[in-house]
C-alpha cells in the first residue's frame, strides 16, 4: 500500500518542535544545532513571520516528517531576524559562547553574511531541507523539492540557489543533482568549509 503524505503549510506550535527536532537530528555536529533547541525554533519561526519567506512541511499522520525552508528575499530575511528577534538571539549568543567563546562572532558572521553577499539578480535561497532519519530512502526530500520548484514562478526571478559542503557530502550533492540543481561554484566559507553553489534554473526552453 502506498504511503500517504500531505504538505502544509503555517505550522503550529507544535509542529514547529517538531521541525526542530528534525533539524537536530539531520544535522548533528552543525554549527546551528550548536546553537540549540530555543535558537532553531525562533529561526525557523522567522521562516514563519517574514512576509518572504516560507517554512514547508510534509507530514505522514499528522506527524511531521520532513520540512524545507526558503526566501524570496535571504538578505531582508536576516535583516528582520535581527530587528525582530535581536534579544533572543542575544540570549542564545550569550549561552553558546560559555561553550565555545568563538560562538558569538560566527553567529553574527552567520546572521550578516547573506547581506554581504547580495546579488543583483532575483533568486530564492533554499535555506534548509531535512527529513526525519527514520523516513530516509522513501523519497521525501524530492517531494518536497517538487513542491518548492512548483510554487516558484520563473517569470519572476532566475533561479533557486542553495549552497552545501562539498567534502564528506556526496550523498546530498547527488541528491540536488538528482532533483534538477546544477553545480553553480565551490567557495569556502570564513571558517574555511569548503561549499558548492547549486542552481536550479526551472524548465529551459
Amino acid at each position: 500500500m502506498k504511503e500517504k503524505y500531505q504538505i502544509l503549510f503555517n505550522p503550529s506550535a507544535n509542529e514547529i518542535e517538531q521541525v526542530v527536532a528534525i533539524h537536530l537530528a539531520t544535522f548533528e555536529g552543525f554549527f546551528l544545532t550548536f546553537l540549540g533547541k530555543g535558537f532553531l525554533k525562533n529561526l525557523y519561526t522567522g521562516f514563519l513571520e517574514h512576509p518572504s519567506s516560507e517554512l514547508m512541511l510534509i507530514t505522514q499522520d499528522n506527524n511531521v516528517v520532513g520540512f524545507l525552508a526558503y526566501s524570496k528575499n535571504i538578505s531582508a530575511f536576516y535583516k528582520w531576524l535581527l530587528k525582530n528577534k535581536f534579544f533572543q538571539f542575544l540570549w542564545y549568543s550569550f549561552g553558546a559562547t560559555i561553550r565555545n567563546p568563538k560562538a558569538s562572532i560566527r553567529l553574527l558572521r552567520a546572521l550578516t553574511y547573506p547581506q554581504k553577499s547580495q546579488s543583483e539578480d532575483s533568486y530564492v535561497e533554499l535555506s534548509s531541507i531535512g527529513v526525519n532519519p527514520d523516513y530516509t530512502n522513501h523519497g521525501l526530500g524530492s517531494i518536497l523539492i517538487t513542491e518548492f520548484v512548483k510554487r516558484q514562478n520563473f517569470s519572476e526571478i532566475k533561479y533557486i540557489r542553495l549552497a552545501t559542503d562539498a567534502i564528506n557530502n556526496d550523498k546530498v550533492n547527488a541528491f540536488y543533482k538528482k532533483n534538477g540543481f546544477q553545480l553553480y561554484s565551490t567557495y569556502f566559507t570564513p571558517e574555511g568549509r569548503k561549499m558548492n553553489e547549486y542552481r536550479y534554473y526551472g524548465d529551459e526552453t
